[in-house]
């Protein structure tokens, strides 16, 4: 027999109507149902309607987390581009500062090697000038020898003394070639 008709067999009218209390007829069901249904609203006020608001909860709060992390990610996706610029600005920085100071650098060498010429050239110069002093100290020298040596053999050769100072002015200009212009 079906289901349905077996449910239904206890309420036909031959056999003395339907029962509550006895269990082995449909008696069993009616009680199931009437439980059920009045449990139904209580279960779902206590037990569903928790478990439906704590889903929604949770649904509510992984959303909220869904966008905070979208948020979070754009805001360090952000934050990245801005290190990013900012860092090649430092690269683009010290590579000017690098090249600025290499120029200055390479400046101050050119200015030393130029101070270092013109000292070099100043010591040459200084030195050519005392050279040049000392060679007319010895000309000087040398001159007034030979003058010395030319009054002795004057001298001798005439004998007499030959040596005043009139002599020795005409045979000074004698050696340095001048003319002598008179004696008197």
């Amino acid at each position: 027999m079906p289901l349905t008709l077996a449910l239904l067999a206890p309420l036909a009218p031959g056999e003395g109507g339907f029962n509550p209390i006895d269990f082995t007829g449909g008696g069993n069901v009616f009680w199931t149902l009437l439980i059920f249904g009045i449990a139904v609203p209580f279960m779902w006020i206590v037990v569903m309607g928790p478990i439906t608001k704590g889903l929604a909860e949770r649904d509510e709060k992984t959303e909220r987390a869904i966008a905070a992390a979208e948020k979070a990610s754009r805001e360090a996706e952000e934050t990245r581009a801005k290190l990013e610029g900012a860092l090649n600005e430092a690269q683009a920085s010290a590579a000017k500062l690098l090249a600025d100071a290499r120029g200055k650098a390479e400046a101050r060498g050119h200015e030393l090697v130029e101070a270092a010429k013109a000292e070099a050239g100043a010591l040459v110069e200084g030195a050519r000038k005392a050279i040049r002093v000392e060679q007319d100290k010895a000309i000087a020298a040398i001159r007034n020898e030979v003058v010395d040596l030319s009054l002795r053999a004057a001298t001798k050769v005439l004998e007499r003394n030959v040596g005043s100072e009139d002599d020795r002015r005409f045979a000074a200009q004698i050696v340095a070639g001048e003319k002598a212009i008179g004696r008197g």
